[in-house]
């Protein structure tokens, strides 16, 4: 069944004197329990599909839909309540709040949804400790290595249970040995039965998925699945 699907998208900017086409015409659809890589090199499309698979942009052309909702027609209080529902987002950057816990880090979207402070404490030590950081619950992010930031930026995506794990460049802070240890905890989460989108400009980095799309000047120019 198909989770979130890619009509003839186009992504266009208006740059006063000139229009920018990011994405053309691209179509793409991932089914419930898959891993898909979507790579390219720098200025292919990827940030624009990753924006709009994540409902952080709209396409001015084509159709996007995802977990059943036409995402073009949603207001803007619509696509926020999908975002902090639907998808759980995982950055290159960790996007983690200084100052603040690994737990609290973790609890901050179910804060968003209303749930009590006891049963944001106890899922987002579950998600954690699921990741091996059951010793880190009251670290703060520069108490912790680079590897060990990203797993807490993976259990707060993790927490709200959310249909759809995106990950952009998930990897790309990280020395080589902690970002293969953040790829298998992808395959597991795959294993388990978790959909994941990896936005990647790395090929090595996408053979960890099951399905790759690769992307050139805004426009899919070949799929493979997994040998």
């Amino acid at each position: 069944m198909s989770l979130l699907g890619l009509d003839a998208v186009g992504r266009t900017y208006d740059m006063g004197h000139i229009q920018v086409a990011a994405l053309r015409g691209v179509t793409m659809h991932v089914d419930q329990g898959e891993f898909v890589a979507i790579v390219g090199p720098s200025g292919s499309g990827k940030t624009t599909m990753m924006s709009i698979i994540g409902c952080l942009d709209r396409p001015t052309s084509g159709r996007y839909e995802l977990d059943g909702a036409d995402v073009g027609s949603l207001d803007d209080r619509a696509l926020a309540r999908i975002r902090s529902r639907t998808i759980g987002f995982v950055f290159q950057s960790y996007n983690l709040l200084p100052g603040t816990t690994a737990i609290e880090n973790v609890a901050t979207p179910l804060l968003y949804q209303g749930v009590g402070r006891r049963e944001r404490r106890a899922r987002a030590g579950a998600a954690l400790e699921r990741l091996g950081l059951g010793l880190r619950l009251d670290h703060e992010p520069t108490e912790l290595s680079g590897g060990e930031q990203q797993r807490v930026a993976i259990a707060r995506a993790l927490v709200t249970d959310p249909a759809l794990l995106l990950a952009d460049e998930p990897t790309g802070n990280l020395a080589v040995n902690q970002g293969l240890e953040v790829l298998r905890l992808f395959q597991e989460l795959h294993a388990d039965g978790r959909t994941i989108v990896l936005i990647t400009h790395n090929p090595e980095v996408a053979e960890v998925a099951q399905r790759r799309v690769h992307l050139l000047d805004g426009v899919v120019v070949d799929e493979e699945q997994a040998a």
